[in-house]
């Protein structure tokens, strides 16, 4: 006889200021992820539009707004552009390697620089070395830390310039957190750029090469300036209020080439700011 599965208690914030769209407020609601069925929990929620963050899963569920759209790259069909082959060439030398989720401080100074150069501003930026322990290693599901080196030298490892924390999911791999040096991809140092892009574009070949059919990565936002980039991948599939549905590609091309304009703009802005609610959820949980 087998034990009844206990369905999760979901919780939501109190609403808060809008990362992404200025005059709007947020809320979320969460859940926390535990137990010897929490790979099968996240990857449920993960098909419904939910994001984890640590040992919670969030999604957004704002009363007058619902502009944050869960979207996930067709990893089998994708076709890179002329600039995506470009940057593959270009950081077709960086060894990758698939870690355990246990912190190092080489990761957490990357992850310093990043956020120093990137988004001085952003909430992430007091994280000391125990709140990036958290992060990476306070995780019920299958999670690694994909890193990115430069070619060994004399045997040693490389330098580390390029890290993601990557859920493994029962039909994809869900991207939760990347960081990367900032004077690689600024073209200072030894010129190295797109190194964001890369770990996009790496994770996207790999689960195809897996069989693995989705790459997912979070929400899109129309008119925040800082998740455009997420277009560029396609095919490209949002959830909806049917389902996921496949992004029409005269529309998918227009919002390209507003992204395009949108990268013009000032990027020293925390694209890292949907985490940043996720401590009033997981503050609410412990006090539920």
């Amino acid at each position: 006889m087998t034990a009844p599965v206990r369905f999760p208690r979901f919780f939501v914030t109190s609403p808060s200021p809008c990362p992404y769209l200025p005059g709007k407020t947020e809320r979320k609601v969460f859940t926390e992820l535990k137990g010897p069925n929490a790979d099968e929990l996240n990857d449920a929620l993960g098909r419904i539009g939910f994001r984890r963050s640590q040992t919670v899963a969030y999604r957004p569920s704002c009363i007058e707004c619902s502009s944050c759209i869960s979207v996930r790259v067709v990893a089998g069909e994708f076709v890179p552009s002329a600039t995506q082959r470009k940057n593959l060439r270009r950081n077709g030398d960086l060894v990758v390697s698939a870690c355990k989720p246990w912190s190092t401080p080489e990761q957490f100074e990357l992850l310093q620089r990043y956020l120093a150069a990137r988004h001085p501003g952003g909430g992430m930026a007091s994280m000391d070395e125990m709140d990036f322990a958290d992060m990476v290693e306070h995780t019920p599901v299958s999670t690694f830390v994909i890193e990115y080196r430069e070619p060994s030298v004399d045997g040693r490892p490389g330098k580390l310039v390029g890290a993601c924390l990557t859920d493994r999911q029962g039909d994809g791999l869900s991207m939760i957190y990347s960081f990367y040096e900032p004077d690689e991809a600024s073209g200072e140092g030894s010129g190295r750029r797109g190194l964001g892009n890369f770990i996009i574009l790496d994770h996207i070949l790999h689960a195809a090469r897996i069989g693995l059919p989705y790459v997912y990565l979070g929400y899109w936002v129309e008119g925040s300036a800082r998740m455009q980039y997420k277009v560029r991948y396609r095919p490209l599939e949002r959830l909806g209020r049917e389902g996921w549905e496949r992004f029409d590609p005269d529309e998918q091309a227009r919002a390209i080439g507003r992204a395009a304009t949108a990268n013009g703009a000032d990027r020293r802005i925390a694209d890292d700011t949907g985490k940043d609610g996720l401590a009033a959820a997981q503050a609410q949980y412990r006090h539920s």
